[in-house]
Parts: structure tokens; C-alpha cells; sequence
């Protein structure tokens, strides 16, 4: 026998909410899929798709080598010059 459960809408921001009540098992944070056909609404945990923590992989492939890059062009810039105006004067105390 299936329990039915009655919950109202309410407003959250610019959306329309549902709070779906704690005796259904869902736990906080759990995204859901919520699907509509003529006028029923289905909701059911989503297919969560693992993220991979790439924070460790740093040094892990030693072998790995990055090819220079020969299409890029680093021409010096006009800041970069003493005449250009607010470069730093070695004769004002900073």
C-alpha cells in the first residue's frame, strides 16, 4: 500500500517550491528530476554524475610534456617601457 502525502506550494524567490515531506527518505541536497506530461508532474532522484577531483593529479604523469607554442606572439607592450607615463620613478619613495 503506497502513503500519500499532501504538501502546498509556496513561493521561493522567483520560483515556485514544493517541500516534500521528511517520511518520503530524501535526504537534504539530493538533486531530483521533475518531468511534466499532460498536467502530471513525476519527481525522481536524478542520475548524478560523479565529479572527478583532479586536485592530486599534479605530478602524477612526469612523463607529460607541453609542446611549445609557435602561433603565440608576445610583443612587448608600451607600459612596459621606462618613457611610458606612471611607470614607476625610482627617485619618488614608495
Amino acid at each position: 500500500m503506497t502513503k500519500e502525502y499532501r504538501a502546498r506550494t509556496f513561493k521561493s524567490g522567483n520560483s515556485v517550491a514544493l517541500r516534500l515531506p521528511k517520511g518520503l527518505g530524501i535526504e537534504p541536497g539530493r538533486e531530483m528530476r521533475v518531468r511534466e506530461e499532460q498536467g502530471r508532474f513525476t519527481v525522481e532522484p536524478a542520475d548524478v554524475k560523479r565529479k572527478i577531483d583532479v586536485s592530486k593529479f599534479w605530478g602524477k604523469a612526469p612523463g607529460l610534456t607541453v609542446p611549445s607554442r609557435d602561433d603565440f606572439d608576445d610583443p612587448p607592450r608600451a607600459w612596459d617601457r621606462p618613457g611610458w607615463p606612471g611607470w614607476p620613478d625610482s627617485s619618488t619613495p614608495e
